[in-house]
């Protein structure tokens, strides 16, 4: 692990050291959900060809599910933001997505951009061409460069699926250094979603201190509590009304 002398800032390298130690005795913990399922579901939307009658029906169906929050892309933030206008449902949306590798600048006035159009939640890309060239005061410093321009819940994905296993624990540690609300799995777009054993390493490495988001793949009701037991907080598919009346579907 000699990459991790190259680390600048000795808060993030003494937390990626760590939870190098931590992850050597990672033990799988089961947490019983304490609300309805309907409230951890952040129903997605995130296909390049929605359309806005695709929109307005999504928010209509999260609005009879009482979902907790609807994801689009940010050319939907103020429709979705109208719609869902009085409700207990969010509208949120997505930064730097989805491979993350945009400049800082861009990310900031994306987050910030769509925080005037009435997104309540900010889920950003993390760097990935950072983070897979070992740069990871830039990755850093990109996260925190968002999580500080707007005053919302920040989710950072961290595109589980193109990462090792030690590349998950330094982008963890990212995460938690950078002062984020969430860690996400997954953007939905690359190979694979959430899996198991990342949510597992996740929560034994950030406890309570930042939540974790599954997405990708969650199809079922049996997915979804599985992965709220091992300690997500909020799950994104386009498959909640699916989840919620115990059918199986395909989808993100």
């Amino acid at each position: 692990m000699l990459f991790i002398e190259k680390i600048k800032n000795k808060s993030l390298k003494d937390r990626v050291i760590h939870f190098f130690e931590q992850s050597k005795d990672v033990r799988p913990r089961e947490i019983e959900p304490i609300v309805p399922l309907e409230r951890y579901i952040d129903q997605t939307l995130l296909k390049p060809d929605s359309t806005q009658k695709q929109i307005e029906q999504l928010c209509s169906g999260a609005l009879e599910f009482n979902f907790y929050s609807v994801c689009v892309q940010p050319h939907f933030v103020h429709l979705a933001s109208q719609l869902l206008s009085g409700s207990h449902t969010l509208p949120i949306t997505v930064i730097g997505f989805p491979l993350g590798n945009n400049t800082s600048d861009t990310k900031v006035f994306e987050a910030q951009n769509a925080e005037s159009l009435g997104a309540q939640e900010i889920d950003m890309v993390i760097n990935l061409a950072a983070l897979k060239s070992k740069d990871f005061d830039f990755a850093l410093d990109d996260v925190k460069k968002v999580v500080e321009s707007v005053d919302l819940p920040v989710k950072v994905i961290v595109e589980t699926a193109l990462l090792t296993n030690e590349e998950k624990i330094i982008a963890a540690a990212i995460v938690d250094e950078a002062d984020a609300d969430f860690i996400k799995t997954s953007t939905g777009f690359a190979s694979a979603g959430a899996q198991i054993e990342d949510i597992h390493l996740f929560y034994h490495l950030l406890e309570d201190r930042v939540a974790i988001k599954a997405s990708g793949g969650i199809k079922n009701r049996t997915q979804a509590l599985d992965f709220l037991k091992a300690g997500c907080e909020r799950l994104g598919t386009s498959s909640g009304p699916e989840i919620l009346v115990g059918k199986t579907t395909e989808g993100y």
